[in-house]
């Protein structure tokens, strides 16, 4: 017997990818349970698929940073600096990137690639492991958005959030629809997801000095004059990050899904064409939710 949740949840979360950097994304998740009938004459209760399940997946992978630690550029080791931090040194194709976080924001694959294949098989092994033993089978679906139109990877980190979006680098894959005087602007629009395609979002409040960052000794031996640093402290522990100016994108805001609209509309009515026009933004952070800002 087989029992379904589609839509189960949505996991929000970056990775490292040697051609692109950190990725921000978003995937669907729907989940497929086979067995016998319990004493319940259910193969599980609903509420438990929908609760627990639900709450393996977001301890393994939601809001965190995946690692292919397959891949030799990836290098994860203990904090020198922080107990129960860990640090990280990444080489890619447009930069390489060091952070140090609290260990619950990394999430170890033993991958080469992070991709739906490999992170679905690490999701199986965790969730077929807490199951009760009448579960028999385990079909977990991962699946991006159906997007039609333009849209955007970006990863950021919220220093004020008490929940798990205070991890400096956990992402998404988002949509954005941009109205001028009523009418929708699908070349702003393709603008913005230009602009902020694989892109760090960092809060210039966030910015300290070279002297002042927490990474690993080899970081000390890569950072160059183009690396720009962030660092907070928040409920988790002390985060930070050092990000190539190329993949960096420094707002004047925190980088919540409606200051980020808001930071949009601001730019678009510094335009000279757009001062005297109607602006309308909806920015979305992943899937089905998002922020709307009028200007």
């Amino acid at each position: 017997m087989q029992l379904f949740v589609d839509d189960l949840t949505v996991i929000d979360f970056s990775y490292l990818c040697v051609e692109r950097g950190i990725v921000g994304e978003s995937w669907i998740v729907d989940v497929l349970l086979d067995g016998s009938l319990n004493e319940m004459s259910m193969v599980l209760d609903f509420a438990v698929v929908k609760k627990q399940i639900k709450a393996i997946i977001d301890d393994a992978v939601d809001h965190k940073l995946l690692l292919p630690m397959q891949e030799k550029s990836v290098i994860l080791a203990e904090s020198p600096h922080n107990e129960n931090h860990q640090v990280i040194d990444f080489t890619s194709a447009v930069g390489s990137y060091h952070l140090q976080s609290p260990q619950c924001a990394f999430a170890p694959v033993d991958s080469l690639t992070i991709n739906i294949t490999d992170v679905t098989r690490h999701l199986t092994a965790i969730i077929k492991a807490q199951l009760p033993t009448n579960v028999e089978g385990l079909t977990l679906t991962l699946r991006p958005e159906v997007m039609h139109n333009d849209y955007y990877h970006y990863t950021h980190g919220l220093k004020l959030h008490d929940g798990n979006c205070q991890r400096i680098a956990h992402g998404h894959r988002s949509k954005i629809q941009i109205f001028v005087d009523g009418i929708k602007d699908t070349a702003l629009e393709k603008l913005w997801c230009q602009r902020w395609q694989d892109i760090y979002i960092a809060s210039e409040a966030d910015r300290i000095d070279a002297a002042d960052i927490q990474l690993s000794t080899q970081a000390k031996n890569d950072l160059t004059p183009d690396h720009q640093y962030f660092s907070y402290y928040a409920p988790q522990g002390r985060f930070d990050i050092a990000v190539p100016s190329n993949i960096l994108d420094v707002v004047d805001c925190d980088s919540t899904v409606e200051l980020l609209a808001d930071f949009i509309v601001r730019q678009l009515k510094a335009m000279p064409e757009l001062a005297n026009k109607a602006v309308k933004v909806i920015a979305y952070e992943g899937v089905a939710k998002g922020a709307i800002v009028n200007g």
